[in-house]
């Protein structure tokens, strides 16, 4: 496991399945890391009440929610002017994890993936990047979300920025 020391008593967990025994597996698991403000709800719906009520640090959500899915719950928290937390970290954790639906997660804004099942040390990797290692987020007008860029590269080509004006041809 990494080496960051987190003391998850301190951080508030809201955990979004609809799947009883999923909720309280994950319950159970971040128990045993430490948590002790864990709250589970079944629906989008009482999350978004739950959410309005009181902080929470982290949201887990399952994709598979009603009455908005987990895409559309992200979408919600990221652009909505009725978000409680724009900001909020958003871990999903579904068994849709297939490429289409990681992508679409990523663009929706979410902040980290896990598929199901998951390992406890995978859970906890994805904890520690959203408590010790938080991106920056960005706002670039069609997505707002956590910097979807994950590794430091060097940009290679031509930056758009600082580059001349294209001419406009006439004939």
């Amino acid at each position: 496991m990494s080496s960051a020391k987190i003391d998850f008593a301190q951080v508030r967990f809201l955990v979004i399945d609809p799947h009883p025994l999923s909720a309280d597996l994950l319950k159970d698991v971040l128990q045993m890391l430490g948590a002790i403000g864990v709250v589970k709800c079944a629906t989008t719906e009482r999350a978004i009440e739950l959410l309005r009520q009181e902080p929470f640090d982290i949201v887990i959500t399952e994709l598979e929610t009603a009455p908005m899915n987990g895409f559309e719950f992200v979408h919600f928290i990221r652009t909505s002017s009725n978000s409680p937390d724009r900001l909020l970290p958003v871990i999903m954790l579904t068994a849709r994890s297939e490429r289409e639906y990681v992508a679409e997660a990523r663009d929706q804004g979410i902040t980290e993936f896990l598929a199901k099942p998951f390992t406890v040390d995978a859970l906890y990797k994805r904890l520690i990047s959203v408590i010790a290692r938080p991106r920056q987020f960005v706002d670039a007008g069609t997505y707002f979300g956590p910097d979807r860029r994950r590794r430091p590269e060097p940009f290679q080509g031509p930056d758009r920025r600082e580059s001349a004006p294209r001419q406009s041809v006439t004939a």
